[in-house]
């Protein structure tokens, strides 16, 4: 994060392919390419959309610099005219995407890119590195929070995660998909998201004994006074010592509106169960419970039905490095080719693996609503020149099974475009909403969701459909492909 030119973040094989173009320029036709995943991490039934700031800022300062042709010139491996080329490079392409934040599916293209092929090929590692990683994050964030039934849930990763970006700009996503803030302070410089957090062990040990720790914590922070009370014996001695604490900030005239506990290890459904009446008897009902040690979203879900009384949740390792699913699996792949006459050719990639076969030609996204309870209904793959409108009829198949169909009647469902334009002619017509307001626009999406969508364990899958004529488009293409190899 301390090198806004992130041009060289790529593979090399992005660079030796450019040079291919640039020694056939008539090869460096604009092309499109789709961003998209396959399936939904953590087995969840949805993904949320997330990284598209830092996409804008990588495009708007993607150059190469004198020291990076240096470096690409030392390699051995480019011509001295494609260094001169790269070094006036500048990207003139557009650029669409999903609005961070948003529930995504499967097979749709969450980020679009139209360019020259030269300049559409560069940025695909980077593309997927920035969109992957922090679309997996907010993903497994949305789940943590779903399952915390209301209770907050802080992030807490910083010092597990891969490194500092991925800590950074993790932490933004979890805070995008739902988490109340954040222990990462750059983070909250960054990007003016809340941070918060208690005290370590190592504060309680450092002092004689435990009661002397709280009481210098409470002098100290009265208005966030929470007490790690399992340093020694929560029930014997954290617990008691707190109330002890409480106590004397009352003595002392000190707020205890925003007073309570933390519990790091042990039984936390039996050991939260005997604090909450331990708290409540002294005469502290106010008093918060949190809860943290290595939750997910499964034992958060089961501490809750266990009916531990747990009010808010620090979640570190699994959040940040979403251990039980590490990586998104998103790809990057051609989608149609310009002809001489500005239209384009739609592309296809072949596969004997029927997920991995790729939808052509330059499409859309329309998001079908239940106009009654504004739930999502399913998603509508189009071709660019396709337009639907609410008075109408609609008409959706499923394209692994086409003889499955569901009709939508006029004044029953709403439409919605997904995709937003970010880059027109290399200029960025879009500008990010502050962080805390995509979070509220984030809330908002997966309240769009069926709950049978939103369960952690086989949860209902969305419909993504094709329409007729880019189904049809895409059996022709498949027709071809077959015929040339016969």
């Amino acid at each position: 994060m301390d090198r806004q030119n992130l041009t060289l973040l790529t593979d090399l094989y992005e660079l030796t392919m450019m040079q291919g173009y640039f020694k056939h320029n008539e090869e460096n036709r604009t092309v499109i390419f789709d961003a998209f995943y396959r399936n939904n991490p953590c087995g969840g039934g949805y993904a949320v959309m997330c990284g598209v700031e830092q996409l804008i800022n990588y495009i708007r300062e993607l150059h190469f610099a004198p020291q990076d042709i240096a470096y690409l010139r030392g390699l051995g491996i480019f011509d001295e005219d494609f260094l001169d080329y790269l070094a006036r490079f500048q990207f003139t392409g557009s650029i669409w995407a999903i609005p961070e934040g948003t529930v995504i599916f499967p097979r749709e293209p969450l980020v679009k890119v139209v360019a020259p092929i030269m300049q559409a090929q560069l940025v695909e590692t980077a593309i997927l590195n920035i969109i992957n990683h922090q679309s997996l994050i907010a993903t497994k964030a949305a789940r943590i929070v779903y399952a915390a039934r209301g209770g907050g849930i802080m992030e807490f990763g910083l010092r597990r995660a891969q490194g500092p970006d991925a800590g950074t700009y993790g932490a933004r996503a979890a805070v995008i998909a739902g988490c109340v803030g954040t222990s990462n302070v750059l983070c909250g410089e960054l990007f003016h998201v809340p941070v918060m957090g208690t005290h370590a062990h190592s504060w309680i040990m450092s002092f004689d004994d435990e009661l002397e720790a709280f009481k210098a914590y409470a002098d100290l922070f009265p208005n966030a006074c929470t007490l790690l009370v399992d340093t020694y014996d929560t029930l014997k001695s954290g617990v008691p010592n707190a109330i002890r604490t409480f106590d004397y900030m009352k003595e002392k005239g000190l707020p205890l509106n925003h007073i309570g506990i933390r519990l790091d290890s042990g039984d936390l459904a039996y050991l939260t169960k005997r604090a909450r009446v331990m708290l409540d008897e002294a005469g502290y009902p106010q008093a918060k419970i949190c809860a943290s040690n290595d939750l997910d979203e499964y034992l958060i879900d089961s501490l809750l039905s266990q009916g531990a009384p747990i009010d808010s949740w620090g979640v570190g390792t699994n959040l940040i490095t979403s251990k039980d699913n590490p990586a998104f699996g998103g790809v990057y792949k051609m989608a149609a080719v310009q002809r001489p006459d500005g239209t384009f050719e739609p592309k296809i990639k072949v596969s004997e693996n029927s997920e991995k076969v790729t939808n052509p030609g330059n499409k859309k996204i329309y998001r079908i609503y239940d106009k009654e309870h504004h739930k999502v209904q399913a998603d509508l793959i189009c071709l660019e020149d396709e337009t639907f409108t609410e008075d109408q009829d609609l008409i959706l198949f499923d394209p692994q099974e086409p003889w499955k169909k569901t009709k939508y009647r006029r004044g029953e469902y709403e439409l919605r475009e997904l995709m937003v334009q970010l880059f027109d002619g290399g200029k960025c017509v879009y500008e990010s909403a502050p962080t805390m307001q995509i979070r509220d626009y984030c809330l908002a999406e997966q309240d769009t969701l069926w709950e049978e969508s939103r369960r952690l364990v086989n949860p209902h899958q969305m419909y993504v459909d094709l329409s007729r004529k880019l189904y049809d488009t895409k059996l022709r293409l498949l027709d071809e492909v077959a015929d040339r190899n016969l």
